[in-house]
């Protein structure tokens, strides 16, 4: 609808306007990838997109929407392998019925209107002809909410890309869990399937535990925090805030938050501990209760200051659209919220002069984390 024309790229010139919008989005407007992109021709490409399927879309002859499927038919990068945690399952199955999706983008015009589902029809028969039964993908924190409509959270770890920052890894059965089947023993699923759907990967959310279950567990790891950006709120605030929110189980070594990023969710820490760091130069360190991010969202900026994960933690993630609408039905508990925030804002402020009052010590929570 609305004149979108989904196709997929088979010349050079369909290819090329492709690499074009990517630079577009990529690199001029979220700021990723300048170190592979061509500037001097506005474009970004991948060795990838030699052997992959482009699908792309378009509203008057202008490309507004694309993403890449690699078939495993033609081989998975290294990369792939790593990235998507794919050993276990191509121990298990035949690379033939699996596919790797990747560069979905869609113009900042058309991000009101769903063409992620256009693209995933529009891609449908090339799935189907080639028989592929599992999809892999990925997605930024601030997303899960709308890519679990879609895609399921697995795997034992988080992606870390040196381009793309913290990602959630997820897998789709286009023809149901039960069409893999056939690789399992004793008519039951291949192990690497039942695993993806017995477990949540790395993520806690509404959509895949329920409202009621998803609130109790963080409900759960909120009322044990001696002090948070959720003091002076009520059960019932508490359940306002939360109620659209996502919980992400990170490793250490993650990388949260990478500077110079677009996102501008907020995470709450629920458990664990987060460094702060600036230029590779150690800035401050973040703990349970405490909040990072609130700056990017506060300013409308990209990211400051690098993140990383010191020790597995848990964070509560708020997406912008979440702090918003909040302000929206519940005005009173955003206006807590927001108070709170300052709160710690105006205490990390007050560590860092007396961090620069002491000449070797850096503070807990000096940095105001963007």
């Amino acid at each position: 609808d609305q004149g979108i024309d989904v196709r997929i790229a088979t010349t050079d010139a369909e290819c090329e306007a492709v690499y074009r919008f990517r630079y577009e989005v990529y690199v001029e407007e979220l700021g990723r990838y300048r170190a592979i992109a061509d500037h001097k021709r506005r474009r970004l490409a991948d060795p990838e997109d030699a052997h992959s399927w482009i699908v792309y879309a378009t509203a008057d002859d202008e490309v507004v929407a694309s993403f890449r499927a690699t078939w495993g038919g033609n081989g998975f990068s290294d990369r792939q392998v790593d990235q998507y945690q794919l050993m276990p399952f191509l121990a298990e199955l035949r690379p033939e019925r699996m596919a790797v999706g990747e560069r979905t983008m869609i113009s900042p015009r058309w991000r009101g209107v769903d063409l992620f589902s256009a693209l995933g029809e529009g891609s449908a028969a090339l799935i189907r002809d080639h028989d592929v039964r599992i999809v892999f993908g990925a997605c930024e924190p601030h997303l899960i909410s709308f890519y679990v409509r879609y895609q399921r959270p697995y795997g034992t770890r988080n992606i870390n890309s040196s381009e793309a920052g913290f990602l959630v890894p997820l897998v789709s059965f286009p023809q149901g869990a039960e069409a893999l089947m056939e690789f399992g023993a004793d008519g039951e699923l291949p192990t690497c399937v039942s695993d993806v759907l017995e477990g949540n990967g790395t993520v806690l959310s509404p959509a895949l535990l329920g409202d009621e279950e998803y609130q109790r567990w963080v409900h759960g790891a909120v009322d044990v925090l001696r002090s948070s950006v959720f003091d002076g709120m009520d059960h019932e605030d508490v359940t306002k805030v939360i109620q659209r929110s996502n919980v992400v189980a990170c490793s250490g070594g993650d990388r949260l938050l990478k500077r110079g990023g677009s996102a501008r969710n907020v995470f709450v820490v629920l458990d664990g501990a987060l460094a702060v760091s600036r230029n590779g130069m150690p800035v401050g360190s973040v703990g349970p209760g405490e909040i990072v991010g609130e700056m990017a969202y506060l300013r409308r900026r990209p990211r400051s200051f690098d993140v990383d994960v010191i020790e597995d933690t848990h964070v509560l993630s708020l997406s912008e659209r979440t702090l918003t609408a909040l302000t929206e039905v519940a005005p009173g508990v955003a206006a807590q919220l927001a108070s709170n925030m300052s709160r710690q804002i105006s205490r990390r402020l007050a560590d860092a002069g007396d961090a620069r009052a002491a000449p070797f010590g850096i503070g807990r929570g000096l940095a105001i984390v963007r």
